[in-house]
């Protein structure tokens, strides 16, 4: 056997994957990017907010090559792999490789519950810790918070005040703001982002309030968007 047959084919590695489309980034500090997005199918949690329920069984079967592929004709470089949860597929692991070979800026979106060990390192990771509200917040992998790079970012999504205090509080007790990027973002059209502003000022959290700002170009239930 030669040595290129023995190095195993990633870009055969199949997926379910729910979307795949081109738009604007509304979130994390690369909000307003232009930015293709690649949704896997399927997810470990139900959130009580969740916006992409269509992702926990719609979806249909391409290989990574078939993948890249696709993102690659759109013609931008900036990627965000997102769910459901995307961690869930194991073969994530060879399309993040795959993208970041052919040179894409490459970003993932993990509800923050899977091991995100096995993550390449040059991989952006965005972690959603769950507040109360959610009805997820005893599935957080806290482990996770020591395996995250200075460049990554923590996202709490506040349904609440008592989501709120409960965020404030563990960005306190894991000193989250001194060492990464910490969003706070309002479930659209449950909590006002006036009243999130408001607090967050009055405590001077040093966090950044993020609006899903494709809920304000499009209608918020618009999917491929």
């Amino acid at each position: 056997m030669t040595a290129t047959a023995a190095v195993r084919d990633r870009t055969a590695t199949r997926l379910k994957i729910n979307e795949i489309f081109h738009s604007i980034q509304g979130e994390s500090r690369h909000a307003g990017r232009p930015c293709v997005f690649v949704r896997l199918t399927w997810c470990n949690l139900r959130c009580s907010w969740c916006d992409t329920a269509y992702a926990f069984e719609e979806g249909t079967d391409a290989t990574v090559g078939e993948v890249c592929a696709r993102v690659g004709s759109y013609g931008t470089r900036y990627v965000l792999v997102t769910g459901g949860e995307p961690l869930v597929q194991e073969g994530v692991h060879d399309l993040i490789g795959e993208l970041l070979e052919r040179g894409f800026e490459v970003a993932v979106e993990t509800g923050g519950s899977l091991d995100i060990a096995p993550l390449d390192r040059r991989v952006m990771v965005v972690m959603d810790l769950k507040c109360p509200g959610s009805g997820m917040s005893d599935r957080n992998r806290w482990e996770n918070l020591a395996l995250l790079k200075p460049g990554d970012e923590i996202k709490f999504v506040i349904a609440d005040r008592a989501d709120y205090e409960w965020s404030r509080a563990a960005i306190a007790r894991h000193r989250l703001a001194e060492r990464w990027s910490v969003l706070l973002s309002p479930v659209h059209g449950v909590l006002p982002p006036r009243d999130l502003s408001g607090w967050i000022l009055a405590d001077t959290l040093p966090v950044r309030l993020q609006l899903q700002i494709h809920k304000y170009i499009w209608p918020p239930d618009a999917r491929g968007v």
